[in-house]
């Protein structure tokens, strides 16, 4: 009787591998892996990390060991955004400095022959000696160790094609004739040939590893660029926190914090982690933790983001989440997971990589014996197998989408879109239906005052807001809650005082009552008689499915309020955008057909499912995927989840419940609906940049390589052409770090135009 073997539990590491130079290195560290029972993993040349899906039981050492014998470094995580592997960036700029002080008057002699003078050569050659081996040594080292394990890179082609230069030239010299004293030697771009072997190529000794080293140089820096967003997130982190013991305050690193401490946020400070303000007013800057442009009111009760800056008065927070449990740990995780990932089609050109360095050493060989063979002089061969090896550039396929993938969802997470990975952002240029939720999604998910209207001859709508909401203070119910709150917002700080209040009851079913500054006050449920105008506000309260209050003073009906979920300000702009952008509105709602309909005419949505159960909704998207459509759909409670998981995109708002955004592949952190709008564009902005930089670095090698085969390109000038097509690669993804969605004032004015309801 056979038995069954369970599973083997998974876990995931990252891992940091040095010494990887272009796509062809990432190819074989993941088949090195991937060699390992049980073990899958993704290798990100951009970020020099590696995140690895392997069997509990399989140690990391096993896991370095694999990579080790692939001529790699690799080493665990020190820091929580170490980044990629950095160590063999240590000297970099100093070796660049170095080698251009060495390389420019190797270059300047070789190309004007007027300033030749006498043995001219030989300083050329005590000059090019150190650049050839030194200022290369990593890259023959690099070669060294690959060829060690039978594998050729980027760095076995630059290694090659310097010491066949500098080999070349030292012949010259020393055997054919070149070192002869008043030696001229004339430039010339192509790799002609020419009577006797008097011609050295020093210049190309020099010109490759300078010209590499800066185009590696620029590439750093423009990488980094594109990491920046994620940097910017770690760094939101706050060091030290004034926490409250009663009476005594008393300042301790913020890791100490644990939930439900107490803590201070001054004006001008952070808030160390996301908490519950306690006491005290203020206005919160979020821009940098959600992208939220305007900054929030905040008060007793209110919730605040950590990282996020007090812009007004002082705060007491009672923390709620720590560590890796706060919006801006999650915020930073997902980026780090999407940065992380892989596109289809740099999987494609990854694969190509992988073949594509010991095709260019055949076409090396080839070429060489080629022109000897054909009778041309062994320099101009020698120059132009130079050419083949400098030129070939797969470093521009390995970077052409993380380094685009990097700087987009960076970008989308200064904006308030996360989005989980590559194939999450493929998606998302190519959806063509949207079902939104109504509450929380294209509302705001809670009771809010949505009309006072108060009877002409009373003590007005502001003195009668402010006395039902001194006696709702009183209260714990929803009704009482939302309509203390928008009191707090629309009066006076000091407006709303409950020490006012006296003699307070609470009916079950009927409201509150209570006496404020000796007048008998009482809100609750509209009975009785009303004055006209009263009785106008009821009944257009109860048309729209609103909760209507009334409020009498000294038993006389003074106002009469409507509560209800108010659509989110954005919607009907973010509702019109996504239309214009081709993508089709449905509303799915678990709530009645009089709100539904209410919300989907004021934004302009024809199509409307009310009373929609989660089984019914994900029905709903089974329905549409089988018309051929593209669905993505946007909730943001556990009863959205199922439908979340079965679309072909799934967006969670921010807000929402943890078990929404786990089951999405995109999370809107901004409060705000129009941020799906934002994340549609970059997304389709993001994979034409990736199409882009692939498109030029296949194009590039399919031009460069019959250019150097035939002898129309210089080892120079080949050596120019590979390090600016990885820079140009770079420059192309770091545009996204610039792009912006609608300009702001253009947001608000649309704003003003569109229409606000509640329901």
């Amino acid at each position: 009787m056979s038995r069954e073997t369970a599973p083997r539990p998974l876990v995931t590491t990252d891992l940091i591998v040095g010494g990887m130079t272009c796509a062809a290195c990432v190819r074989r560290v993941e088949k090195k892996l991937g060699a390992l029972e049980g073990v899958r993993a993704t290798v990100n040349l951009a970020t020099g990390t590696a995140r690895v899906e392997h069997p509990a039981d399989l140690g990391t050492d096993a896991l370095v060991a694999a990579i080790e014998k692939g001529g790699y470094i690799a080493r665990l995580p020190q820091l929580p955004a170490s980044g990629g592997y950095r160590e063999s960036e240590a000297g970099a700029p100093q070796r660049l400095l170095v080698t251009a002080m060495l390389a420019v008057p190797v270059l300047v002699l070789s190309m004007v022959s007027s300033l030749q003078f006498r043995n001219w050569q030989w300083l050329c050659f005590v000059l090019a000696a150190p650049v050839a081996f030194w200022s290369t040594w990593p890259f023959h080292e690099r070669a060294r160790r690959g060829l060690r394990h039978g594998a050729a890179t980027m760095d076995t082609l630059v290694s090659l094609g310097v010491l066949a230069s500098f080999g070349w030239s030292s012949y010259a010299l020393f055997l054919g004739g070149a070192g002869a004293p008043g030696m001229r030697m004339p430039f010339t771009l192509l790799p002609t040939a020419s009577d006797g072997t008097a011609h050295v190529y020093l210049e190309s000794a020099v010109a490759v590893p300078l010209f590499v080293l800066l185009g590696r140089h620029l590439e750093a820096r423009a990488r980094r660029g594109t990491s920046a967003a994620l940097r910017a997130l770690a760094e939101l982190g706050v060091k030290e926190v004034t926490v409250r013991d009663g009476a005594v305050e008393r300042t301790v690193p913020a890791a100490h914090l644990t939930v439900g401490r107490i803590f201070l946020v001054r004006p001008g400070e952070r808030v160390a982690t996301d908490g519950e303000v306690v006491e005290g007013a203020s206005a919160v800057d979020l821009s940098l933790v959600t992208g939220e442009t305007r900054p929030v009111e905040v008060a007793a009760g209110s919730a605040v983001t950590g990282g996020s800056v007090n812009a007004g008065g002082l705060l007491l927070v009672r923390a709620t989440a720590v560590g890796a449990d706060t919006q801006l740990a999650r915020i930073t995780a997902l980026v780090t997971e999407a940065q992380a990932g892989k596109a289809r089609a740099q999987q494609l050109a990854d694969t190509v990589a992988g073949v594509f360095l010991p095709v260019v050493l055949t076409l090396a060989v080839t070429v060489l014996g080629f022109w000897i063979g054909a009778g041309a002089d062994p320099q101009a061969a020698v120059a132009a197998c130079v050419a083949v090896l400098v030129v070939a550039c797969p470093c521009a396929l390995g970077l052409a989408t993380p380094t685009a993938l990097m700087a987009a969802t960076g970008r989308g997470a200064q904006l308030g879109v996360l989005v989980k990975g590559p194939r999450a952002l493929e998606a998302l240029r190519q959806i063509d239906t949207v079902v939104l939720d109504k509450t929380g999604t294209l509302t705001s998910g809670h009771l809010t005052v949505a009309a006072l209207t108060a009877r002409a001859d009373g003590p007005g709508a502001q003195e009668v807001l402010r006395l039902a909401a001194t006696v709702e203070t009183g209260s714990e119910h929803p009704v009482g809650r939302a309509l203390v709150l928008h009191a707090y917002r629309a009066l006076a700080e000091d407006a709303v005082r409950p020490d006012t209040l006296s003699g307070f009851t609470a009916t079950p079913g009927n409201g509150v009552r209570g006496h404020v500054d000796g007048r008998l006050v009482e809100v609750g449920s509209p009975e009785g008689e009303l004055p006209e105008e009263l009785s106008v506000a009821l009944a257009t309260a109860l048309e729209a499915a609103h909760t209507p209050v009334l409020v009498r003073v000294d038993g006389r009906p003074e106002a009469v309020l409507a509560l209800g979920d108010v659509v989110r300000p954005g919607s009907y702009h973010a509702v019109d955008r996504l239309r214009r952008l081709g993508v089709h509105p449905v509303l799915a709602t678990g709530d009645q057909e009089e709100p539904a309909r209410a919300v989907a005419a004021a934004l302009g949505i024809d199509e409307t499912h009310s009373r929609c159960t989660p089984e019914r909704k994900a029905e709903l998207v089974r329905a549409l995927r089988a018309e051929g459509k593209r669905v993505a759909v946007v909730g943001d409670g556990v009863n959205d989840a199922a439908a979340l998981a079965g679309a072909d995109l799934g967006i969670a708002m921010g807000t929402g419940t943890d078990v929404a955004i786990g089951a999405a592949d995109v999370t809107l952190v901004r409060d705000d609906i129009e941020a799906l709008a934002d994340a549609v564009r970059l997304a389709r902005r993001s994979l034409a940049t990736i199409r882009g930089n692939l498109l030029w670095a296949f194009g590039y090698n399919l031009v460069a390589l019959p250019l150097a085969m035939v002898g129309l390109l210089s080892p120079m000038l080949a050596a120019a052409a590979m390090s600016l097509s990885s820079v140009l690669v770079v420059l192309g993804s770091l545009r996204l770090r610039h792009w912006q969605p609608a300009s702001a004032a253009a947001v608000a004015r649309r704003r003003r135009r569109s229409p606000r309801a509640a329901f």
